[in-house]
């Protein structure tokens, strides 16, 4: 009896002290980040509903994720910011996508009552032009953490971290690994040959070109500025423009006389006549596009347009992880002399076959010779 007493006690030392070396699994399924304007949020468990304001985090998660679409409660519905058929292409696969509620995106106005009929896990939102801090409180007050991340206004800054919360926050942190080493690996093969660049050729980039008759939409300081940087380029309308984005006129193109235009396009230009390119285009209908928007006035007489030194680059393709594809593209036009051996076509492929749950394809980068 005495034996049966003490195997008894021993027996419950052990399984408490059992209970002490193993949290439960409510707390072991915690997940805490810090987001981009360094607040820490905590989610009781890995979010199986996401909210997002920019379908552009579609696309990130479709790299991280075999359904991305499964896991989304609301998105914006901003077509135009993954292109019409890349949307067609989500439709074929995860036809519930039509099904997912509206919510206003960062273009727009915030609206706390969308996001409260939803009643996402969490509302991953974007850094800049996303909700106020009185809405996330309204948020955070009725049960819904909100986070901010960013790839848009400082993606080489940001982009990395942005993608790791979206991993954490969805559970899938080995697969987001992977592709952040991936890109990681990409990204360095870049940044350390231009290190060996004898120069820094000035670079005028359009972007959105021909959406209007006017010239021209440019990047300034920050987003796609930064990838001409990155590359070695330098970014003739960061001269000027004191923001992200702004115009810049033709006469002061013509003074600065580029060595490199590169314009960034896509679907949504069809209807203006701009450039066209991206999946559903064919090399020659996006070269006669970019060719037709050459001949506005004062665009021949660029030392890149007398060189033949003229490049278009899918819109879609920035502002997501997918942009170490426009940083190849943009290394090979600025730099083809150090970057002869990367090939933007071959990355994509990898990136298809290993990440992506819907593949990219079509023309998504275009040189007019």
């Amino acid at each position: 009896m005495a034996k049966s007493l003490l195997s008894r006690a021993v027996s419950g030392i052990f399984l408490a002290t059992l209970a002490l070396s193993f949290p439960s699994i409510s707390s072991a399924q915690k997940v805490t980040v810090q987001d981009l304007k360094g607040r820490t949020v905590t989610l009781a468990k890995p979010a199986s509903r996401i909210l997002i304001d920019d379908g552009r985090y579609l696309i990130a998660l479709s790299l991280i994720h075999p359904d991305p679409v499964s896991i989304i409660a609301a998105w914006p519905r901003d077509i135009n910011r993954v292109g019409a058929l890349t949307y067609q292409r989500y439709l074929e696969k995860f036809p519930k996508i039509a099904d997912i509620p509206q919510v206003a995106s960062s273009a727009s106005t915030f609206s706390l009552e969308k996001v409260l009929a939803v009643k996402p896990d969490v509302a991953v939102v974007s850094l800049g032009p996303g909700p106020s801090d009185a809405d996330v409180k309204r948020c955070e007050a009725a049960g819904i953490p909100v986070v901010f991340i960013d790839f848009f206004t400082h993606p080489f800054e940001n982009l990395e971290r942005s993608l790791t919360i979206l991993g954490e926050i969805s559970g899938r942190q080995a697969q987001t690994k992977a592709f952040i080493d991936f890109r990681k690996q990409h990204m360095n093969a870049i940044t350390q040959k231009v290190k060996t660049a004898k120069e820094n050729p000035k670079v005028f980039l359009e972007v959105h070109a021909g959406m209007s008759g006017e010239c021209c939409n440019a990047p300034g300081k920050g987003n796609i500025g930064d990838y001409i940087n990155v590359v070695g380029g330098h970014n003739i309308s960061a001269d000027i423009l004191p923001s992200t984005y702004g115009k810049v006129n033709i006469e002061y193109v013509i003074s600065q006389n580029p060595k490199v235009y590169i314009a960034t396009g896509g679907p949504h230009l069809e209807k203006t006549g701009g450039l066209v390119v991206g999946p559903g285009y064919t090399p020659d209908r996006s070269r006669a596009s970019l060719q037709k928007i050459l001949q506005r006035p004062g665009f021949a007489s660029l030392s890149a347009a007398k060189s033949g030194n003229v490049h278009g680059l899918s819109h879609q393709l920035l502002n997501s992880p997918l942009d170490i594809l426009a940083v190849e593209a943009l290394a090979k036009w600025i730099h083809p002399d150090l970057f002869q051996n990367i090939d933007p076509a071959k990355t994509m492929a990898e990136i298809n076959e290993r990440f992506l749950a819907v593949p990219i394809d079509g023309t998504n980068w275009i040189n007019l010779r």
